[in-house]
């Protein structure tokens, strides 16, 4: 019997037909399930699976940001790591205020041995969106936004 994870990458992959060599037909609904079913085998650490089911979605829907983004993160865990940094790439190129796709790109760079280039992104990814993980990336001791109508630390 299949394991759980590799019947629900079979079940939704496309495949050729054993007869005819063609792959089903696909539709909207199906790259849905495909994307969602990408999410559980992340979740169940099969990246490759993930890549696999997410190739076929983006190959129909190039510019879903969504799907790049979550084929981006099934790179990382797959050690693909260039692969990983293009995808964070592009959707920094559309996306520019993500502060998750710089956090993950940055883990990506210090991975691939460019803390210089990491940096960058680590703080961008601080200054977008403050969470705990992201300032303590950052190389911040914390941050504490002043108080609304405070001019403190702002240069005035």
């Amino acid at each position: 019997m299949p394991r759980p994870r590799r019947a629900l990458w079979a079940a939704f992959c496309p495949a050729s037909d054993a007869e005819g060599g063609q792959r089903p037909v696909t539709s909207p609904e199906t790259h849905i399930i495909q994307f969602r079913a990408a999410e559980h085998l992340l979740d169940a650490r099969d990246p490759r699976g993930a890549v696999q089911l997410l190739d076929g979605v983006i190959a129909e829907h190039p510019e879903h940001t969504a799907a790049r983004l979550l084929r981006a993160r099934a790179y990382f865990l797959a050690a693909r790591l260039r692969s990983a940094e293009q995808e964070f790439g592009w959707v920094l190129e559309r996306e520019p205020d993500n502060a998750f796709a710089h956090f993950a790109l940055a883990r990506t760079l210090q991975r691939a041995a460019r803390p210089d280039e990491a940096r960058r992104h680590f703080r961008l990814a601080a200054a977008l969106n403050p969470r705990p993980d992201f300032v303590e990336a950052a190389g911040f001791d914390s941050f504490e936004p002043p108080e609304p109508g405070s001019t403190e630390d702002l240069g005035n």
